[in-house]
């Protein structure tokens, strides 16, 4: 008879299904009892970073909620793969919105929820960063003000990838898009722009704000977790690579998102009521050109010669995070 090994996996590591933690402790992706809620068939890209985000983030949510959860999504990527007419990969009471009011409809739902004595029914609204950070900022800035009971994930891959890889507010310095080409004395993204929306969330005082990214999957699942039980207006903020915008190796989805992370570019917080109360220590801090070389999109500061200097401007938007957060 022929015979199969079993692999045992150590506490501690990547893991995701780690068989040796106890059964309350394992990922929720871990357990045969999960949803599925965004389920198999849609038509992401290979490798999309939002996709994988977006099955933990609400599957999660779907498990403290106790399966009653109603989402309400803004135009975008995540929108047009999993619900191409008549088709639909969500397994959840699920609205589309326009690109910009995702908030809003979210705000109105709950309203709804309220009024029919449906406390126990939880809302999410999800977009991506050009839903979020640019055209449906003013409604959640609402949300936030008036601290409706609603949790709003933001998928961001830091551009407009479903339009053309047009660039957001949320596109970092020097980054190629259809709209800041990699040409001229300076080229790709100017410094100096944009804005952080987990910040702006913060600066609104609401219970609950996070970062999180699809490097480190049970972080995410647990700050889900954590949101979907406080009332009242809650952000996540989730770091979600796009290899067709950003020229990385679909293979290399995770090894890009994670260098993000330990290069200090994009850190992993929690805050409450505009106060920092706990971060992701970088495990192992690598240069931020080990993140940027993974990348076509900043191809241009690396040849036909490096461009140092801007590299440098780089690394030192880095560091400040690291110092600002108290990362290492």
């Amino acid at each position: 008879m022929a015979m199969q090994p079993v692999k045992f996996y150590q506490t501690g590591t990547f893991t995701v299904g780690n068989r040796l933690l106890d059964e309350s402790e394992r990922s929720v992706q871990a357990n045969m009892r999960r949803t599925n809620s965004l389920n198999s068939g849609h038509r992401a890209c290979q490798g999309c970073g939002e996709a994988l985000g977006a099955r933990y983030a609400i599957d999660a949510a779907m498990r403290a909620a106790a399966n009653r959860l109603v989402a309400a999504n803004a135009t975008g990527c995540l929108e047009v793969f999993s619900t191409p007419y008549p088709e639909t990969s969500w397994q959840v009471p699920w609205i589309h919105s326009l690109f910009g009011n995702a908030a809003a409809v979210a705000s109105g739902i709950a309203a709804a929820m309220r009024v029919k004595g449906r406390g126990d029914v939880r809302v999410i609204a999800q977009g991506g960063d050009g839903g979020t950070t640019d055209i449906g900022f003013g409604c959640l800035s609402g949300m936030f003000e008036r601290n409706d009971d609603v949790l709003y994930i933001c998928y961001d891959n830091e551009a407009y990838m479903n339009t053309g890889v047009q660039r957001s507010s949320a596109t970092p310095p020097a980054a190629r898009t259809a709209t800041t080409a990699a040409a001229g004395p300076e080229p790709g993204n100017v410094f100096g722009t944009g804005k952080n929306l987990p910040l702006i969330a913060m600066a609104h005082g609401i219970p609950y704000v996070a970062t999180a990214s699809v490097a480190n999957l049970r972080d995410l699942e647990a700050k889900v977790t954590r949101a979907t039980g406080i009332q009242g207006a809650r952000y996540i903020h989730i770091h979600v690579p796009c290899p067709l915008g950003w020229g990385s190796a679909p293979s290399d989805t995770i090894k890009v998102a994670r260098a993000a992370v330990e290069s200090g570019l994009f850190p992993l917080i929690e805050a409450e009521l505009g106060e920092i109360t706990d971060r992701v220590r970088i495990r192992r801090r690598v240069p931020v050109e080990d993140y940027l070389r993974l990348q076509k999109r900043f191809a241009h500061l690396f040849a036909p010669r490096e461009d140092t200097a801007r590299i440098a401007l780089i690394q030192a938007i880095a560091d400040r995070n690291i110092e600002r957060f108290d990362l290492l």
